[in-house]
């Protein structure tokens, strides 16, 4: 079977430099890089009365670790906004409004959606909206913000669209 159903000559993998996290339905200004979705599971070891040499395995808990959105500081306040409101919420015991799902989305070369993942329940851990500054670098001042989540799955309604002629 080819790698790609619709494009069948198409034989390199998608770029990682494409893609775009959208949350409250709209995409968010220039996240510039995220650390990717990851779940591990515990493995839970047992043995059997009939047969106590014999060790056995079943899973356990499962745990999604935390994403990492981050972007050069601009204006837009988003990240700020809702760390904000889990700072709030602690306080005040407001929980009702600091999650949010979120959708992240990988494109081809062409711009078009490949993939996508919906996340559940994401909330602000971490924000940091000012790096370590240093008048010797040139680099880009980033604001970083961590996402706890309970979990992600993959939308399968998004189906590999047919590339441009030329594209590969």
């Amino acid at each position: 079977m080819p790698p790609f159903t619709v494009n069948p000559g198409r034989v390199d993998p998608y770029k990682a430099h494409r893609f775009r996290v959208l949350w409250d339905g709209r995409p968010v200004a220039g996240i510039s890089r995220l650390s990717g979705l990851s779940r591990s599971t515990e493995v839970v070891l047992h043995r059997d009365g009939g047969d106590a040499n014999a060790l056995r395995k079943s899973p356990g808990l499962t745990r999604f670790e935390p994403i990492t959105l981050e972007r050069g500081i601009t204006h837009d306040a988003d990240f700020e906004a809702w760390a904000n409101r889990v700072h709030a919420a602690g306080r005040e015991m407001a929980l009702g409004d600091f999650r949010k799902d979120i959708r992240i989305e990988l494109m081809n070369e062409a711009g078009q959606i490949v993939l996508a993942w919906m996340v559940f329940r994401c909330w602000p851990s971490r924000y940091a909206p000012l790096p370590e500054l240093d008048t010797g670098a040139s680099m880009v001042a980033i604001e970083t913000l961590v996402l706890e989540h309970e979990g992600w799955e993959r939308d399968t309604a998004v189906q590999e669209p047919a590339e441009p002629r030329g594209a590969g």
